[in-house]
């Protein structure tokens, strides 16, 4: 789900830090700016990752990552299931030659 390169243990470590300035009266958009992100991502990020702890992201980061692999190689064995299956002679429809 990281799309621009920032890591959950990242963006937590932000959100800390934005409390701890959010104590000391400041606003959202002066300590967004001084992070270089947009307001949105904050709250989108507050949001996601608000309440949770390093290891509970990481812990998450893995469990995306094992689901993720779980399905790559259920659609990898589907595909050379059905490749197999397309022509009648198995894989020795590759070396046909149509002329």
């Amino acid at each position: 789900m990281v799309r621009n390169g920032v890591t959950p243990e990242k963006i937590i470590g932000l959100l800390r830090q934005a409390e701890i300035e959010l104590a000391k009266s400041q606003t959202v958009g002066k300590i967004c700016r001084g992070f270089g992100i947009s307001e949105a991502s904050y709250h989108r990020w507050r949001a996601e990752y608000g309440e949770q702890k390093l290891g509970q992201a990481r812990r998450l980061k893995e469990l995306e990552n094992g689901r993720l692999r779980k399905a790559v190689a259920e659609l990898t064995l589907d595909k050379l299931d059905t490749s197999k299956n397309l022509w009648p002679m198995g894989r020795q429809a590759d070396s046909i030659l149509i002329c």
